[in-house]
């Protein structure tokens, strides 16, 4: 391991004492923490970039699997239901900074970066390798957030510098053009916000797609394209992962976790959570807090 990665895992280890995910002063950054592995098993991230210092994770998705660790820093331009498994280095725990994309922060930045060059819809998710002046600027971000003062001062600009070296690293287009509304990834990329942020409202694909001036074989084109999943499939898994919070972070019985998100019917909700997750709610939320609380589940928000 390197310096600067030996640095950044001292620092992440000296506040992220215990495992889980740690929140910071520094609103949506998140510091993580993994001391023994983790099975696969389904997970929900929130737009986010995931710099790893120690130790290794793995997305599944649509049958490609993307590894983020010390080499490899992960980026969801979208809101994104896949699987994902852990493992501690072989010395030491996993840890890890996770900051979520800031829209208006990403709006400013576009404003001065070339968008001429227009791709068609792509996954949101990706690996790609960990640059030297990206990470340099992430251990300064973890050295100021040690000090709450420094990182509410500098911490915000630490955030735009990430973001913008990670929008002109070797696959920040697909950032772009996701996150920055331009052609079919950046309209998906808004169906998912608004799926997203509003999973109890019904919806109907070929409403989705009429409003984007699309047929609903070409919608539904463009969404796998993005998410590797239908639109439906989509919805189900952020209900199912947002009924998943409100039991353990609110403490709701299941019945009412599934009216918040939008079912109908509690048993209908109960065999797809099982189906989903491989165990029963009531089972599932119970196991939690006798763990790892609400820091085992990833950003869904």
């Amino acid at each position: 391991m390197n310096s600067a990665l030996q640095r950044l895992a001292q620092l992440i280890a000296a506040q992220a004492h215990q495992e889980g995910k740690h929140p910071t002063v520094l609103d949506g950054v998140q510091l993580m923490r993994a001391d023994r592995p983790r099975p696969l098993g389904p997970v929900l991230y929130a737009p986010c970039i995931v710099i790893i210092a120690q130790g290794e994770k793995r997305g599944l998705l649509g049958g490609h699997t993307y590894v983020y660790d010390a080499n490899n820093y992960l980026v969801l331009s979208v809101p994104l239901p896949f699987e994902c498994e852990t493992f501690p280095a072989a010395d030491g725990p996993l840890l890890g900074m996770s900051l979520r994309i800031d829209p208006a922060m990403l709006s400013e930045l576009l404003l001065h970066l070339d968008l001429s060059s227009v791709r068609g819809p792509d996954r949101g998710i990706y690996a790609t390798p960990l640059e030297p002046r990206l990470l340099e600027v992430a251990v300064r971000l973890a050295e100021c957030l040690q000090h709450p003062t420094e990182a509410r001062v500098l911490g915000p600009a630490l955030r735009r510098e990430i973001l913008y070296r990670v929008l002109c690293g070797p696959q920040g287009q697909r950032l772009r053009h996701a996150l920055g509304g331009y052609g079919a990834a950046g309209e998906i990329s808004r169906v998912l916000q608004r799926l997203h942020s509003h999973c109890a409202q019904p919806f109907r694909v070929e409403h989705a797609a009429a409003d984007l001036g699309m047929s609903t074989s070409a919608f539904h084109h463009a969404f796998k394209a993005i998410t590797s999943t239908s639109p439906l499939q989509y919805l189900k898994s952020v209900r199912l992962h947002r009924a998943r919070l409100l039991m353990l972070e609110q403490q709701l019985p299941a019945a009412r976790a599934a009216e918040q998100v939008g079912y109908e019917s509690v048993s209908q909700f109960s065999r797809e959570y099982k189906r989903f997750f491989g165990i029963a709610p009531s089972l599932d939320t119970r196991q939690l807090q006798q763990t790892l609380g609400s820091s085992l589940l990833p950003p869904s928000s």
